[in-house]
C-alpha cells in the first residue's frame, strides 16, 4: 500500500488579499482585546455570580448572628461578674460582723474566766456572808455563771464553723471571679473580631447591592439557608404572636417619619424610616402577594406587597431581596435584606403603607400599624 504524501501549505500559499485580510483581523482582535477588559478572561472574584451574591448574604447573616450570640454571651458573663462582686461583698460584710460577734463572745469569756480565776473558781460573789455558809446555796449562785459561760462557748464555736464556711465561700468565689474574668475577655476579643469581620461583610454587602443598581440587574438572591424560605423560627413566633401584622425589622431605630420636610425628599417624606445596619433582615409585615419589584431609582432595591385586605407595603434602599413578583409571602417571612441603595444617606429601612402599588397613594405607617396591634 502506497503512503500518500499531501503537501503542507501554510500561509504563504494564501493569496495575497486572503493573506491581507487575515492579518487585519488578527491586529483588529488584538486591539480589541487589550481595549475592552470585558472581552478578556475576569479573575473569578471580580465576576458577579448569583452563588458568589449568595455567598456574600449568607455570611452577613451568619456573622449577625456569630456578632449577636457572643454579645449575648458577654452580657451574661458580666451579669455574673457582677453577682460574683456582690456576693463576695456581702460575704466580706459578714466575715466583718462575724469577726466582731467573735471578739466580744471571746472578751466576755476571757472575763468570766479571769474572774473564776481570782475567786478560786467562783464568779459569783454573795450579798453578804451569811449566805455563804451553806457550800450548796454557794454552788446554786454559781449555776447561772456556768451556764452562761457554756453558752458563750457554744455560741464562740458556732460563730468560728459559721466564720470559717463563709471563708471559704469567699476563697471560691474569688477563685471563680478569676476563671470568669478570664473568659469575659476571651468573649469581648471574640466580639471585636467578629464585629471587624461583619463590617467587611456588610461593606461587599453595599457594594455588591450598588453593582446590581449600576447594572440594572437586581435579581433576587438563593440563601444557602432556611431563610430563603421564610425566615428564621423566631421571626415566625414572633409574627404568630401579634397575630396577622408583625413589624418589617425586629431591632431599630425609628429616625424619619411620615411627612417630614427636608432636603432629602422632593415633597415630604412618604414613609417611616427604620436605622438598621445593612444586612438586616427585612419581614413582610404581613400575608400577602410580591407585586412589584425596583431596580434603580429613589427608593433603589425595592419592593411591594398587596395584602389580603388590599393594602399595600412597601420596603425601600434594600440590599438584596429574595422574592419575585406573583410570590405569595407570610407574616415575618424574610423578603429582603436592609441596604442603602437609592436616596439613601445611611443604612435603613423605608417603610411606606399605601392604597395602591404606587408612589403618591401613602398613608402614615405608624397609626396604621398601631391600629392592628403592632407597636412600635
Amino acid at each position: 500500500m502506497r503512503r500518500l504524501r499531501l503537501p503542507i501549505r501554510g500561509p504563504r500559499l494564501l493569496p495575497k488579499a486572503g493573506a491581507v485580510v487575515f492579518s487585519v483581523l488578527c491586529v483588529l482582535c488584538s486591539v480589541c482585546a487589550l481595549g475592552f477588559p470585558s472581552l478578556r478572561s475576569a479573575p473569578p472574584e471580580a465576576v458577579r455570580t448569583p452563588d458568589r451574591a449568595s455567598r456574600i448574604t449568607s455570611e452577613v447573616l451568619r456573622l449577625t448572628e456569630e456578632v449577636e450570640e457572643t454579645r449575648h454571651q458577654y452580657e451574661q458573663a458580666q451579669h455574673a461578674a457582677t453577682a460574683h462582686k456582690a456576693r463576695a461583698q456581702e460575704i466580706g460584710r459578714r466575715l466583718q460582723g462575724r469577726r466582731a460577734v467573735s471578739d466580744t463572745l471571746r472578751e466576755d469569756l476571757g472575763s468570766a474566766a479571769r474572774a473564776q480565776y481570782r475567786t478560786g473558781g467562783f464568779t459569783t460573789v454573795p450579798e453578804d456572808d451569811s449566805e455563804a455558809d451553806d457550800p450548796f446555796d454557794l454552788m446554786a449562785l454559781q449555776l447561772p455563771d456556768a451556764r452562761r459561760r457554756a453558752r458563750l462557748a457554744r455560741m464562740l464555736d458556732e460563730d468560728d464553723r459559721k466564720s470559717r464556711s463563709l471563708f471559704a465561700e469567699e476563697q471560691a468565689l474569688a477563685a471563680e471571679q478569676a476563671g470568669a474574668d478570664r473568659d469575659r475577655e476571651e468573649l469581648q476579643a471574640r466580639v471585636r473580631v467578629s464585629e471587624a469581620r461583619l463590617t467587611a461583610a456588610r461593606e461587599d454587602l453595599d457594594a455588591m447591592a450598588q453593582g446590581a443598581l449600576d447594572s440594572g440587574r437586581c435579581s433576587p438572591l438563593r440563601l444557602d439557608r432556611a431563610a430563603a424560605g421564610g425566615g428564621t423560627a423566631k421571626d415566625q413566633a414572633v409574627a404568630q404572636a401579634n397575630g396577622r401584622w408583625t413589624r418589617p425589622v425586629t431591632s431599630y431605630q425609628l429616625t424619619a417619619g411620615f411627612g417630614g420636610v427636608g432636603a432629602n425628599w422632593a415633597s415630604t417624606h412618604s414613609g417611616q424610616d427604620f436605622a438598621v445596619p445593612s444586612g438586616t433582615p427585612v419581614r413582610a409585615i404581613g400575608a400577602g402577594t410580591v407585586v412589584a419589584t425596583g431596580c434603580g431609582g429613589a427608593f433603589g432595591i425595592s419592593l411591594v406587597v398587596q395584602h389580603d385586605d388590599g393594602w399595600y407595603s412597601q420596603y425601600a434602599h434594600l440590599a438584596a431581596m429574595f422574592v419575585t413578583p406573583g410570590q405569595q409571602v407570610r407574616a415575618g417571612q424574610w423578603i429582603g435584606l436592609s441596604g442603602t441603595t437609592g436616596n439613601s444617606t445611611g443604612p435603613h429601612l423605608h417603610f411606606e403603607i399605601r392604597t395602591s402599588p404606587e408612589f403618591g397613594s401613602a398613608v402614615d405607617p405608624v397609626p396604621w400599624l398601631n391600629a392592628r396591634g403592632v407597636r412600635l
